[in-house]
């Protein structure tokens, strides 16, 4: 006789290849549609699953928590970003926490250059001439923007995408600067010609582009507040594809509306899908919806790192990408 499956729930649809492999795996309940749980749906999942494979737009909090049955006992999350989680009542609860870390380090920095460029070339400026068919021609004075080489680019959190970020950005002649938490071993900052700042207002009011690469942490949380908003130049541009939570957004947007920042693109917001009105009516902003990860290879990657997961906790092992609140 075959020992019986765990009992995995999954809260949105996943590329197709992984839905397959999980469904030969486990007794997974897939997604027909790819909308949210409900929380009662999620609540009703916590209680009868072993395994809940959620996502970003899940709030796995506290009270959520502690209505799981007495079967849960991993939360497989198909992401590397786990502030939707509660990890520590999680661990309370003697229920393991794993993610999906370095999958969409490329990725999310090919965006961030994508952003970089679009705000300081006014991209889409550009696209939206061409596609109303009001473009007249070509003007020496039309549609100037600026050269990314020799500028200097700013990177908030120098961990695997700002590292990444910062490679790309210094194949265009940029100037790397960075502020972390701690600073890199003298031959990483080499690699990519890196100044490290221990002060974080000194950096900001001397960058003409800032990075936002830290993950949204307590300590994270409107780090860029209004205050310090306020010591860029008027001529920096701000791009954000890391947590809408690290920058303090209607200050943002007051700033933007007033010219005191020339520009912002943007992948994440302060309230999650429900990005500022006001900002999408600006033409100095960059929006785009949350596409840092967008490719296929990576959310196909992602699925095979919760499989894994899943199946060595299955066989009785710690899961290879299990979450500790030390690491928060």
């Amino acid at each position: 006789m075959p020992s019986k499956r765990l009992s995995v729930v999954v809260t949105r649809r996943l590329p197709e290849v992984v839905e397959t492999r999980l469904k030969e795996l486990f007794d997974v309940r897939l997604r027909d549609d790819d909308t949210p749980l409900t929380r009662a749906e999620l609540v009703a999942a916590v209680k009868e699953a072993d395994i809940l494979v959620p996502t970003v737009t899940d709030q796995i909090d506290a009270a959520l928590i502690s209505q799981a049955g007495d079967r849960l006992r991993l939360i497989a999350n198909y992401g590397a970003g786990i502030d939707h989680i509660d990890v520590n009542t999680a661990r309370q609860r003697g229920i393991l926490v794993s993610n999906t870390p370095g999958v969409v380090t490329e990725d999310t920095a090919d965006i961030t250059l994508a952003l970089i460029l679009a705000v300081t070339r006014r991209l889409p400026e550009g696209l939206a001439v061409m596609q109303t068919g009001d473009w007249n021609g070509w003007a020496p004075t039309a549609f100037l923007g600026g050269r990314l080489g020799g500028r200097r680019l700013g990177i908030l959190g120098m961990g695997r995408i700002g590292t990444a970020v910062a490679r790309r950005a210094q194949a265009f002649g940029m100037q790397i600067h960075y502020h972390n938490r701690r600073r890199l071993r003298p031959e990483n900052e080499q690699q990519v010609e890196a100044t490290y700042w221990e002060s974080l207002d000194q950096m900001v009011a001397r960058m003409d582009v800032i990075s936002v690469n830290c993950p949204h942490t307590p300590s994270t949380f409107h780090l860029l507040n209004a205050r310090r908003l306020k010591l860029l130049k008027p001529s920096a541009v701000v791009v954000n594809t890391s947590r809408g939570e690290v920058i303090d957004e209607p200050a943002l947007t007051r700033m933007l509306k007033a010219g005191e920042i020339a520009g912002a693109g943007l992948d994440v917001y302060e309230q999650g899908s429900q990005s500022n009105p006001d900002l999408r009516n600006l033409p100095n902003v960059v929006m785009l919806p949350h596409m840092g990860s967008a490719t296929q290879e990576g959310r196909v990657e992602m699925g095979e790192k919760v499989i894994i997961n899943i199946k060595t906790f299955a066989d009785g092992h710690r899961p290879p990408d299990q979450v500790v609140p030390a690491m928060l």
